[in-house]
């Protein structure tokens, strides 16, 4: 009877196998820079081995790693906000006018956030008018500008929390992001029913009587809008001339005037502004401006 076969020690396998691995990236090296793992994504959906939502997604997650709070965040200027002494029909006005369905509440300043609100938790206070609003909040949660949209992204699933105050180096309020925010920077902008769409030249007039102009409008279209004479010769589209006057992108909520008109940014995705909110300036205010 012939002797069983002696199994290889573990140092000759690990030695076989270190050395296949290493054979097989020398003939399909892999990408050694995000730069080209991401032309290797491109490379792939051009090859049609992927769809091209699947490399926008892949492309999205890449980016989120080097995306932080602070640059995807609504700043505190922007933020709709409820204070906690207000009557029932003032938060009921601001719950519906603005569709939201959470909000920081404050007490005193804006700047002393003391909960969240849900808005559903609101309607609590019509069957039970003995309640205080006070009872419903739920805790805040803080996170500094600093912190990474992928540790975010994590926390917010593990802590089943959908809304965080960005707090800045000083522990003063900087806005707020939420879960939605995040997830738009992998599968793009989350559009919901009541959301319209787009028309030929991206601007809207909203209720209020400003407008909502997409941040790839051609330059042109503005003018011919709102009767302007912003430059056309340089750029194409509106967000790449007012990132020019800026120099650089500006942030969600930041507001920048130019041509007589004010560009705040209302949403920023994958690096450039998807929508601004514009408004005519006084013409003191784009005088001062000019100035």
């Amino acid at each position: 009877m012939s002797e069983p076969h002696p199994e290889r020690p573990p140092e000759v396998e690990t030695e076989r196998r270190s050395l296949f691995e290493r054979l097989v990236e020398f003939l399909s090296p892999g990408p050694d820079s995000k730069a080209e793992l991401l032309k290797t994504l491109a490379d792939a959906e051009q090859r049609e081995l992927i769809e091209p939502e699947s490399r926008h997604m892949l492309e999205g997650v890449l980016r989120m790693a080097d995306l932080s709070a602070g640059d995807v965040m609504v700043a505190a200027p922007r933020m709709d906000l409820l204070d906690i002494d207000a009557s029932y029909e003032t938060l009921l006005g601001i719950v519906i006018s603005t569709a939201h369905s959470r909000f920081p509440v404050y007490e005193g300043q804006r700047e002393n956030i003391i909960g969240i609100l849900l808005a559903k938790d609101l309607l609590k206070l019509q069957r039970s008018p003995a309640l205080k609003v006070r009872t419903l909040l739920r805790p805040a949660v803080f996170v500094p500008e600093s912190k990474r949209l992928n540790e975010l992204l994590r926390d917010f699933r593990s802590n089943r929390n959908h809304l965080a105050i960005v707090i800045d180096e000083f522990g003063n309020t900087a806005g707020l992001i939420t879960i939605e925010d995040v997830l738009e920077q992998i599968v793009g902008e989350i559009e919901d029913e009541f959301d319209e769409e787009e028309n030929e030249h991206g601007i809207y007039t909203l209720a209020d009587g400003s407008h909502r102009v997409a941040g790839d409008a051609d330059i042109e279209a503005v003018n011919r809008f709102f009767a302007t004479q912003l430059p056309e010769e340089d750029f194409d589209t509106i967000g790449g001339l007012v990132a020019h006057e800026l120099g650089r992108v500006p942030r969600r909520g930041e507001s920048v005037p130019c041509g007589g008109l004010l560009f705040t940014v209302m949403l920023t995705r994958g690096g450039a502004v998807r929508w601004f909110r514009v408004e005519r300036l006084s013409a003191a205010a784009a005088e001062s401006a000019a100035g």
